[in-house]
């Protein structure tokens, strides 16, 4: 079963509401977790890994909290999806060339090729600005 985890889940839900949020506004972790229904402790960690990857940005201090790293207009949901969870694979075969001793003569393979792409067109062509203006 192809399912998006409960901490990919908080991180859109957390994503989202930045994107919801006056440009220059900076957000507490703590207004975002109750906003968003998502444990604070939960959503510090989420929001460490996007600020590696400059998905937010972090303010310390007072007036500390997060905002969007990027315009929610060049933020994808696939780029959200795969930080927090990795790539999006619907099976093990396609992670790699070799995993699968069959990869060159299975007839699914080329199948779970497509899902795979289909996917990530879909995630990819969603942005946060799409998702905030719902």
């Amino acid at each position: 079963m192809l399912q998006i985890s409960r901490k990919g889940d908080y991180a859109i839900r957390g994503m989202v509401y930045l994107a919801s949020q006056p440009v220059d506004k900076v957000s507490l972790l703590s207004d975002i977790a109750a906003k968003m229904e998502v444990p604070q402790t939960f959503l510090a960690k989420i929001f460490q890994q996007f600020n590696k990857s400059g998905l937010v940005k972090s303010y310390r201090g007072a007036g500390g909290g997060f905002k969007l790293g990027r315009p929610a207009e060049n933020i994808s949901l696939l780029e959200i999806v795969e930080t927090v969870e990795g790539p999006i694979v619907p099976n093990r075969c396609i992670m790699a060339a070799g995993i699968c001793s069959r990869d060159i003569s299975c007839t699914v393979h080329p199948v779970w090729k497509e899902v795979q792409k289909s996917m990530r067109e879909i995630l990819s062509s969603v942005t946060l600005k799409h998702l905030a203006g719902r």
